[in-house]
């Protein structure tokens, strides 16, 4: 005897409706597995030091799913990290001591834009080139290196001023392979960059006021190391293009390891930012790149009023950096950020003695999957 025809209808549309259930649970699990979803929680795992990274809140965080650029930023990639990568912690890098460098007395004083571009392209060991206050106005290039014994000397006031004359192209000031600089309490205004370092050591940028420019304020990138950003004012970037806004910039983004680094990661390692006070950027405060090691962020003060395209004053994708110190006030959202947007990146970061007052709907610190 046959079953009646409605029951026979019923089983199918259970049997159809058990194949779709395990249809979307099997693509949910995959789906789960590709763009994770997690709670952190600061107390479970302790920085190398023994002290907790992140304060005691938890906090919670998710990766996009179908986020477009994360693809698209990995394949450069590939390049396997460095055995110093690998290994590093926060505090055991060889930093420059965050002491401020003394001009000596002048060998050479410029008073126009002509010999300030003459002074800087036969710059010597031992040269102090004195600005006088005015304002020179183009893109200007130091490519000639010292020494750690004798370092090249670029000093002015705040009334000496080199303005790039445009903010949709141009650096204003580029050190390029221009080791042991130290450039002293001049204003940088008006460039699509503030100043970019390539391939720099050991260089000293100082007392400077970095103001009213297209892009980020300072960039250190192309495996610049050991630098010190001391006691600087940064302000009013991201005039013309406000998601590259940063105050300062160390590294460079995955996507551009190609273009820059050779498919490698920019290894701008060891690098020191500190006492200097960044406000008005439309972007990140400060942005250290995926590929980075061992640097420190201390002493700084931050202000997120005028962002626009970033939610936190700090956003840390590079490893076994030292943040602590800092002061913030007026984040859109959150204080302090890592992200992994590489395997491996993103790790190691100490956080620790940071005062910030958030007036967003975020947290002091959040670490991201990306």
């Amino acid at each position: 005897m046959s079953p009646p025809r409605g029951r026979t209808r019923l089983a199918a549309w259970g049997l159809a409706g058990a194949m779709i259930i395990a249809f979307l649970l099997v693509g949910l699990l995959s789906m789960s597995l590709r763009h994770p979803v997690f709670t952190y929680r600061s107390g479970a795992g302790p920085t190398p030091d023994g002290q907790s990274a992140f304060p005691s809140s938890g906090v919670t965080t998710s990766a996009a799913a179908g986020d477009p650029t994360a693809s698209a930023e990995q394949e450069p990639g590939a390049a396997p990290m460095s055995a110093a990568a690998l290994s590093a912690r926060a505090g055991q890098g060889p930093v420059p001591a965050s002491t401020a460098q003394d001009c000596p007395g002048a060998t050479t004083t410029v008073r126009n834009k002509d010999q300030l571009s003459a002074a800087l392209g036969g710059a010597n060991p031992g040269d102090v080139i004195s600005v006088a206050d005015g304002i020179y106005t183009g893109n200007f290039t130091a490519d000639r290196p010292g020494t750690l014994e004798r370092r090249i000397f670029l000093c002015g006031g705040p009334g000496a001023v080199l303005d790039g004359g445009n903010t949709d192209t141009g650096y204003v000031l580029h050190l390029d392979h221009a080791d042991y600089w130290v450039i002293s309490g001049l204003t940088i205004r008006n460039g699509q960059k503030g100043i970019v370092t390539d391939t720099v050591k050991g260089a000293v940028l100082q007392q400077l006021t970095v103001t009213g420019v297209g892009q980020e304020g300072i960039h250190l990138r192309r495996n610049s190391t050991g630098n010190l950003l001391l006691a600087n004012t940064v302000n009013n970037t991201g005039r013309v293009t406000p998601e590259y806004g940063e105050g300062i910039y160390v590294g460079t983004a995955v996507g551009n390891w190609c273009a820059l680094t050779g498919c490698r990661p920019d290894e701008s390692n060891f690098n020191v930012i500190a006492r200097n006070s960044i406000s008005e950027t439309t972007a990140e405060n400060i942005d250290i790149k995926e590929g980075t090691i061992g640097g420190v962020i201390s002493g700084n003060t931050f202000s997120g009023s005028a962002m626009t395209a970033a939610d936190a004053w700090v956003n840390v994708k590079g490893n076994a950096w030292t943040i602590e110190g800092n002061t913030g006030a007026e984040s859109p959202r959150d204080g302090f950020q890592t992200h992994n947007i590489l395997l491996g990146w993103g790790d190691h970061n100490l956080f620790r003695n940071n005062t910030a007052t958030i007036t967003g709907r975020g947290q002091q610190s959040r670490p991201r999957l990306r």
